[in-house]
């Protein structure tokens, strides 16, 4: 096999985040009793997009992220709510989503005897451990590494410094990354000095100044890749 060590994001790389992420929001405003227009949910995304960048970039500190975003986003509607409040309700049905995408569960039943596979995410510890656990997924990871945890996140140095520092006898040579972000995964990784491979299965436009080392839609293309067979 090609690699030794595999770095795997979450979110919309082994575990789907947008379904997850709709089925939390339609959850969550029911029980406010507010409708989830189209328009409340685009603005939403956007919004999020923007605080989760700001947080990568170390301009916003998670908590700020998480804390503030319910506010800011019925400020554009001209309504208050207490944004801690609904944030801590949100990710109480987030932390209940762990839909696989596909072909993932084959992949690492595949790749698990072969290599040695870890997590990297900038996401909330407790919503990951639980999502990772209730999907029976944890299990395929020798260590789960949290920017939350780590006090540092994707893609600072500091967070894949940790990383690197955490895992025996590392290759860098033979240590890759795999994720759906250019801006945290793929930039992170290039940094750092391991290969990257980007999972754009979303359809992303691509960043000029931020290169992969392999670019695939689907993860089935990572077994060519990978020098895997699949089982």
């Amino acid at each position: 096999m090609k690699y030794h060590t595999l770095l795997f994001d979450v979110d919309d790389t082994l575990l789907d985040f947008q379904q997850t992420e709709t089925e939390a929001l339609h959850q969550l405003f029911a029980e406010q009793g507010i409708e989830l227009t189209p328009e409340i949910r685009t603005s939403y995304k956007a919004l999020n997009h923007h605080l989760w960048r700001e947080f990568e970039k170390g301009q916003m500190t998670r908590d700020e992220v998480t804390g503030n975003r319910f506010g800011l986003l019925f400020q554009q509607f001209g309504k208050t709510v207490d944004s801690q409040a609904m944030d801590q309700r949100y990710r109480h049905y987030l932390n209940q989503g762990h839909h696989w995408i596909p072909g993932s569960h084959e992949l690492l039943e595949a790749v698990s005897s072969e290599a040695e596979l870890y997590i990297v995410t900038n996401g909330v510890s407790q919503t990951q451990h639980q999502r990772l656990t209730d999907a029976r997924m944890i299990h395929y990871f020798r260590e789960i590494f949290v920017s939350e945890a780590i006090g540092a996140q994707k893609p600072m140095k500091a967070f894949f410094d940790h990383v690197f520092a955490n895992i025996p006898e590392l290759d860098k040579e033979r240590t890759v990354i795999i994720g759906d972000s250019l801006t945290s995964d793929i930039k992170g990784g290039n940094e750092a000095g391991i290969d990257t491979i980007w999972f754009n299965k979303n359809k992303l436009p691509e960043i000029p100044e931020i290169q992969p080392t392999y670019r695939i839609d689907s993860l089935e293309e990572l077994y060519p890749l990978l020098e895997i067979s699949p089982h």
